[in-house]
């Protein structure tokens, strides 16, 4: 799988990538609204081990890496969970790392991959959850395009807590053609 953007390639995750998977996944402040929090490097290759191998399969999780198009400096990631059995909803996450946040990457990177998902797979509606204090990420869908649908008050138990899930979408009638 590989996507390029204006500025980006979203490519597949190899193993030779774990150490920079690890520089900016296990920067625990940065990273203190994600799940996932690698310790060590054998975390990153676990998590590589377990990434989906095949793009778009009911019900499972593809991780791509995003890279910068031109010097291939690793920038983050994006999971896309393919929903339902009937497999015409997705939902995603995105990880950046520290240093090129705030440069229009997560944005850039993000339409990119619903445009593809909308023009190119054909999905229905994509998602995307936010933790309520992520001032950034909310942000960050609302200015890409999405709508906020609701906010669950203590849904998701999430490190011993339970946390409110604010929860963000699009149609694929409600995104701007091509």
């Amino acid at each position: 799988m590989q996507l390029y953007t204006e500025r980006l390639l979203l490519r597949d995750i190899i193993m030779d990538d774990k150490q920079d998977i690890f520089d900016y996944r296990s920067d625990a402040e940065a990273n203190k609204f994600q799940g996932w929090i690698p310790e060590t490097l054998e975390d990153v290759e676990h998590f590589i081990q377990r990434n989906t191998q095949e793009f778009n399969q009911p019900e499972s999780w593809y991780q791509l890496l995003i890279t910068d198009k031109e010097t291939k400096a690793v920038i983050g990631d994006i999971g896309v969970h393919f929903l339902g059995d009937e497999n015409i909803q997705a939902e995603l996450g995105i990880t950046l790392s520290s240093s090129f946040q705030g440069k229009g990457y997560a944005s850039e990177a993000l339409k990119g991959i619903i445009d593809y998902l909308f023009n190119d797979v054909h999905k229905h509606r994509i998602t995307a959850s936010v933790d309520p204090d992520n001032t950034a990420s909310i942000q960050l869908m609302e200015r890409i395009g999405l709508r906020k649908e609701g906010h669950f008050v203590k849904s998701l138990f999430w490190k011993n807590n339970w946390v409110d899930d604010v929860i963000y979408a699009v149609l694929r009638e409600e995104w701007p053609k091509k």
